[in-house]
């Protein structure tokens, strides 16, 4: 059997499995969803498990990560990949024609909350991965993951876990899965995206009010000095 025919075989069960997934509202942003994103964790740890990866919930101070490997050997090339099971929050929920944590199919595309960002993606790697497995018996490669769960709370328990563990996530290449493929026919690797920084300036002028007929050419106003920074941000 060969990893495609394996998946043609297994498309219900992998539906199943997804719509497992993607029916835990792991909502990181909101502390009354504290439970529900756990529960989503140790439940990624167990289907890591029952495909025959060694896996593990790994308790940071917020949300838990969950690490999975399979390695074959070590003269082998080994990848990371990484992912994220935690989820933006829903609302406004009457702009959803379906409940976001009961998956739904409609013309051909899955409605729920994390589908494209990013259970779904992570998914699609660990069952690919699954298909060689189950078809071949092992991989050509070490594969290990790093799925978190405060993506979406500016990952912030995910820089101490990796100063913490670089021996553990050695590898060769990362792969993270949590990009897009816009053309359903045409397979791609997203090599990178723009990135945001998160500031806060201050600007300060005079202690006092102070004529603008007077002082306004000798003076510069805080306004003018910040509208000119803003502008040189887009090059």
């Amino acid at each position: 059997m060969t990893p495609f025919a394996y998946l043609k075989k297994t498309e219900k069960k992998r539906m199943e499995d997804l719509f497992a997934f993607l029916k835990f509202p792991s909502i990181s942003a909101k502390s009354e969803n504290k439970k529900d994103v756990t529960a989503c964790a140790r439940w990624l740890n167990g289907h890591f498990k029952s495909i025959g990866f060694k896996s593990r919930v790994v308790g940071t101070k917020g949300n838990p990560i969950v690490y999975a490997e399979y390695l074959v050997d070590k003269k082998l090339p080994t990848v990371l990949y990484y992912g994220h099971y935690d989820v933006q929050p829903p609302e406004p929920l009457e702009l959803w024609k379906s409940p976001p944590f009961k998956p739904e199919i409609r013309a051909g595309y899955i409605y729920a909350r994390g589908a494209t960002d990013d259970k779904g993606q992570t998914f699609a790697q660990i069952k690919g991965l699954e298909a060689v497995i189950k078809a071949t018996g092992t991989l050509p490669i070490n594969v290990k993951f790093v799925v978190e769960g405060e993506e979406e709370t500016h990952s912030v328990n995910l820089p101490k876990f990796i100063r913490q563990n670089k021996k553990l996530l050695k590898s060769d290449i990362v792969v993270v899965s949590d990009t897009a493929q816009f053309n359903k026919q045409l397979p791609a690797v997203t090599y990178g995206l723009r990135g945001i920084a998160s500031v806060e300036l201050f600007v300060y002028g005079p202690n006092r009010d102070v004529h603008s007929g007077s002082f306004g050419g000798a003076i510069a106003n805080p306004v003018n000095i910040l509208c000119s920074m803003v502008g040189q941000l887009h090059d």
